[in-house]
């Protein structure tokens, strides 16, 4: 494989974390498991053991996780063999199994993936002298952490387990940020439709919430039910809907979230992502509403995209209310996705190598539930 191209900045490629991966910029404990790398992000495995803790923290510029678990007061498993179980409301660090060796040039970014956020697992990167979560700085060397815990469910989790995915960006010399400008992806719309709707731009691609009475054979959305049997985040289809969740039926266009609860909902627009270009969702401002969307993030190139090349997927919206009731209506916007351009296009888009569980999705739950 030839050296990471440094003219040209961006998202890297499957086929560069390959390169990562061999060069030593990415290390594991265990070989790099098959699906692993995506078309542009790389999944992260749980190591053998979990530390349950009394709350969450930041190492700080002057600490490593370590030095702060050595301080705490908490209680280690073991995630050998069936694993362990992750009790709701409760705080966990596992250690991971990969760590980083990064160039200056190149840093991460992480986030839940999909089916992590779906099971309202609320789940954070953590570095060594990190001041922030889910960001690994440029030229960061060192291990990495999950700080994990489950809000809706009690999960089993092990040696291997992946909730968590970490991106990788390369800022040539001079380059300042990596979002696409509005300018841009109205550009990049006329020529290749990155919604199904009307474009409404925000800094980003702004997205509503379809709550119509015509959504969905008349479910509008899913409820986390309170208490529930443990699931097995490695068991796909293995559990009943109506065992975990309460369907939502349309009435007149609104749903009052309540707080402290968990819903599943969808966007009014498809999106398609293109091939050369990578997304993530991020919230709307907290002034227009009081409720939090989306735990996991990644669009991966290619996502979304029909036989036809037209947008065929919503983007499944995970929203929990704040401090007060909040009353959202369809059509309400509910959330925006920027775009990145990738450092080359992938080799594989989305939905082209392995099974992918999410592409041309409706309003769908994690993969864990059975389909009906």
């Amino acid at each position: 494989m030839t050296p990471l191209d440094k003219k040209r900045g961006g998202v890297l490629s499957s086929r560069q974390i390959h390169f990562m991966a061999e060069t030593g910029a990415i290390r594991a404990a265990a070989p790099l498991a098959r699906g692993q790398i995506q078309p542009a992000s790389l999944d992260l495995r749980l190591g053998p053991k979990a530390y349950r803790v009394r709350a969450s923290f930041l190492p700080g510029k002057e600490r490593g996780v370590g030095d702060i678990l050595a301080a705490l007061a908490y209680d280690e498993m073991s995630l050998e063999g069936e694993g362990a179980i992750l009790e709701r409301g409760c705080v966990y660090v596992v250690p991971l199994t990969e760590s980083l060796g990064l160039a200056g040039d190149v840093s991460g970014a992480a986030n839940p993936k999909s089916s992590t956020g779906r099971l309202d697992i609320f789940t954070r990167l953590i570095t060594d002298r990190g001041e922030r979560f889910d960001e690994v700085e440029p030229g960061y060397c060192g291990p990495l952490y999950a700080e994990v815990s489950p809000r809706s469910f009690s999960v089993r989790v092990r040696k291997g387990s992946r909730l968590n995915q970490l991106r990788f960006r390369a800022r040539p010399e001079g380059q300042i940020g990596f979002a696409l400008t509005d300018a841009a992806l109205a550009a990049i719309h006329e020529k290749t439709p990155l919604v199904d709707d009307a474009l409404n731009l925000r800094d980003g691609v702004v997205l509503r919430v379809a709550l119509g009475c015509d959504a969905f054979g008349g479910i509008i959305g899913y409820r986390a039910q309170k208490h529930t049997d443990v699931i097995d985040v490695d068991n796909v289809s293995a559990y009943r809907i109506d065992d975990y969740w309460d369907r939502l039926p349309a009435r007149d266009g609104r749903l009052i979230l309540d707080p402290g609860d968990f819903y599943i909902l969808a966007s009014r627009e498809r999106l398609a992502i293109p091939p050369d270009i990578a997304a993530e969702m991020a919230p709307m401002d907290a002034a227009i509403g009081e409720f939090r969307v989306h735990y996991a993030g990644f669009f991966d190139p290619g996502f979304g995209a029909g036989g036809d090349g037209l947008p065929g997927a919503r983007a499944v919206l995970e929203v929990r209310s704040r401090e007060v009731p909040f009353i959202l209506e369809d059509g309400q916007f509910i959330g925006r996705l920027v775009y990145e351009r990738m450092a080359e296009t992938p080799r594989a888009l989305y939905g082209e190598e392995g099974a992918s569980n999410y592409q041309g999705q409706g309003l769908k739950l994690s993969k864990h539930f059975c389909v009906e």
